[in-house]
């Protein structure tokens, strides 16, 4: 294990730009997100089922009273459809903590490699290891 490490910085002294087993994104640093995801399914599927429910209980409101239950039905059917949006929001609000996770540890991962590349031109630059930039001050 130990030599394929060795391997990989020589490889990467030579070839700073080549890209390297260890420097793709592995799955592992991505994380799958299956409860947001379930939950932000769950929240536009109810989104949809209040919806169908306020179709409904407008047609059996017009055929129960006809055009007297209209006022009700419009303070229902705003209320239901008010809630459905919220809903609806939620579920793709869950969607977007996902992917804006998702950026924030490529971020991460590529702010790691780009800390690694620098580090790697400092000791290049100024000939050895233990020279740091803050040691010429």
């Amino acid at each position: 294990m130990a030599e394929a490490v060795t391997t990989r910085d020589e490889r990467r002294d030579e070839e700073p730009d080549a890209p390297t087993t260890a420097a793709q994104v592995r799955e592992d640093d991505l994380e799958p997100h299956d409860g947001l995801r379930y939950i932000a399914k769950l929240f536009k599927t109810l989104a949809l089922l209040l919806i169908f429910m306020m179709i409904a209980e407008v047609i059996i409101g017009l055929q129960q009273d006809g055009l007297n239950a209209l006022g009700t039905l419009l303070v229902e059917a705003t209320r239901l459809i008010v809630f459905a949006g919220f809903l609806w929001g939620a579920g793709d609000m869950a969607v977007m903590l996902i992917e804006s996770n998702h950026d924030l540890r490529a971020t991460r991962i590529l702010l790691g490699r780009l800390n690694g590349r620098f580090e790697r031109y400092l000791r290049t630059r100024d000939g050895g290891p233990e020279t740091s930039p803050s040691a010429g001050d």
